[in-house]
């Protein structure tokens, strides 16, 4: 039966077109943004996992700049003990020069003293965005390492050490060797601190990327398929269009039947 009032031919062809265009819009939009999970309502579930997932991602990279930081101060303290080691390693050769006979004591005394001058003024300058771990008060290096979700930020700690004071007591070659022993010991510990940091701030930076290809897994768009996939849906548009101008053209010809 043909009917003036319902076109069945043009209400399929529309319902057709209308899935055309939505699936067009969907196609367009993931070329746009290079994701096939944009909004929850793409996905719920691969949504709200690439939420967190990003979420422990942010909170990484300020565990990597807090790292980077704690490098630096813990540098600023290693190369400050090294010079002052130098510094010190002088001061024991003055006091054995000084036990040599017919040396000038008063001289040599007075080399020591501005050798012991330089280690305090280097344990005073080893500062870094206001820390200083060697000066006398100096402040612990509190570094964050790492975070879990749902947990506290990890962290360590490397104890300051006060060069200022280290020399004081130093008057002999023995006294001298002691505080010498204690310097490269407190060097050690923060060599040792700093090559942890370093491969912790490495591994953090792998964990990032890592975490972000699996992110990249649940909703990035293959950026292949979705533009062969829009050729195709242009093509069905310009098809759909057509035959909803057939569907609506049929009711035309039914002119032809009452004409004289």
């Amino acid at each position: 039966m043909t009917s003036l009032l319902t076109n069945a031919s043009a209400m399929t062809a529309l319902q057709t077109l209308s899935s055309t265009n939505k699936n067009l819009a969907v196609t367009q939009n993931r070329i746009a943004t290079g994701e096939r999970v944009s909004t929850a309502s793409d996905n719920a579930a691969y949504w709200s996992i690439a939420t967190s997932m990003r979420t422990q991602t942010g909170a990484l990279s300020a565990v990597q700049d807090a790292l980077g930081l704690g490098a630096a101060i813990l540098d600023t303290a290693s190369s400050a003990l090294e010079e002052a080691i130098k510094k010190t390693e002088e001061i024991v050769k003055k006091y054995v020069a000084r036990a040599t006979p017919g040396t000038d004591t008063a001289a040599i005394d007075a080399e020591i003293t501005q050798l012991k001058a330089q280690v305090v003024s280097i344990a005073q300058n080893a500062d870094f965005q206001g820390v200083n771990m060697l000066k006398t008060g100096g402040t612990a290096a509190n570094i964050v390492t790492g975070y879990q979700p749902g947990a506290a930020p990890t962290t360590m700690t490397v104890a300051a050490y006060d060069l200022e004071a280290a020399l004081g007591a130093a008057t002999d070659t023995i006294t001298i060797n002691t505080a010498l022993t204690a310097m490269k010991s407190n060097a050690a510990t923060i060599g040792a601190a700093k090559t942890r940091v370093d491969s912790q701030k490495a591994f953090t930076s792998k964990l990032i990327d890592s975490i972000d290809r699996g992110i990249g897994q649940l909703v990035d768009a293959d950026m292949n398929k979705e533009s062969a996939r829009l050729a195709a849906l242009q093509t069905q548009q310009q098809l759909g269009i057509q035959a909803l101008s057939i569907a609506n053209s049929s009711s035309q010809s039914l002119l032809t039947l009452f004409r004289n």
